[in-house]
């Protein structure tokens, strides 16, 4: 098996060359928040937490649950498989990565990573995980960490005239998940390139739009706590964390060209996830997500103020 060197330079300069970042709310501009990501990530990859600048107390969780750091993969993790992406938002202190690696020498894992840093300092480590062992509920979008098929186009700066406002940013991924949520065909607010792709753990879907509009996700009974943290306005991206939940009653679903297709979902589930939107001139070019499967109804400790209580079989404010 051949191993793709690790390397986050090039990502790193990315950043950098655009100009000017943007102001820093937490004393850490876009090329510092990157430096620290790169050094949170070699840190990782080492066991050694020594090694990243946290903070005298860091909040860890990793697939929503909190731990004390190092624990989880901080003892696992062993390789890193080809580069990173990496998306900053100055304004936050936020920094979130999409990295593949191996645990234990040969389990494939699709990691997303978010980082909240203050003063330099990280305060906030979320790992979300996702191995073929955490996707045994069907479906099971899995692919190869060695042909992950990732939008090179993602981490490029965007040109001024290009770019999307950060309101836009959240307003495109939002629409997103409301087209997801009770998903009948309706496209409700976000605008698809005709060539956008999305990559959730290393496989391919493309003709996002035509998915949406055929209603094939009409299972899907909620997709609550979205929560949109990183905003890189120099790459017209943003990271968004949310949870799809399916109560399973839903046996049936009815597709808008008339079929009917049985829901992979027979009893209550959760997919966790954080999901990436690259926005050029106000439509959607690509998609990146790590998700991995959780138990119903899940919540992530960052989550400030969690959605109220619903009945999962209607939509969501009726």
């Amino acid at each position: 098996m051949r191993h793709i060197a690790y390397v986050f330079v090039p990502v790193l300069l990315v950043g950098v060359a655009a100009g000017a970042s943007p102001a820093s709310a937490a004393g850490c501009d876009k090329a510092c928040l990157e430096r620290v990501a790169a050094e949170y990530h070699a840190a990782w990859l080492a066991h050694d937490p020594s090694r990243a600048p946290l903070a005298r107390k860091v909040r860890f969780s990793e697939n929503n649950v909190e731990l004390t750091l190092p624990d989880g993969s901080w003892a696992t993790v062993s390789e890193a498989v080809g580069t990173p992406l990496v998306l900053s938002d100055p304004k936050t202190g936020n920094v979130g990565l999409y990295t593949t690696v191996l645990q234990s020498k040969e389990i494939q894992t699709y990691a997303a990573i978010r980082l909240k840093v203050q003063g330099g300092r990280i305060t906030e480590a979320e790992h979300i995980l996702s191995t073929k062992r955490n996707l045994s509920s069907p479906p099971t979008p899995f692919g190869d960490i060695y042909k992950n098929p990732r939008d090179p186009d993602f981490t490029r700066v965007v040109p001024v005239a290009e770019r999307a406002s950060r309101e836009e940013l959240k307003q495109q991924a939002n629409g997103y998940f409301a087209t997801l949520e009770n998903n009948n065909g309706e496209i409700r607010g976000i605008r698809f390139s005709p060539v956008a792709t999305r990559n959730e753990n290393g496989m391919n879907f493309p003709e996002i739009e035509k998915g949406f509009k055929s209603g094939r996700y009409g299972f899907n009974n909620r997709v609550r706590d979205r929560d949109c943290m990183v905003v890189d306005e120099e790459r017209s991206a943003v990271m968004c964390r949310g949870f799809i939940d399916h109560k399973g009653v839903v046996d049936y679903v009815q597709l808008t060209d008339g079929t009917r297709q049985k829901s992979v979902f027979q009893e209550p589930h959760t997919w966790s996830f954080l999901e990436s939107f690259k926005v050029k001139n106000g439509v959607v070019t690509a998609v990146e997500a790590t998700f991995t499967a959780a138990p119903y109804y899940i919540k992530s400790p960052f989550t400030k103020k969690p959605d109220p209580v619903y009945d999962a079989i209607k939509p969501s404010g009726k």
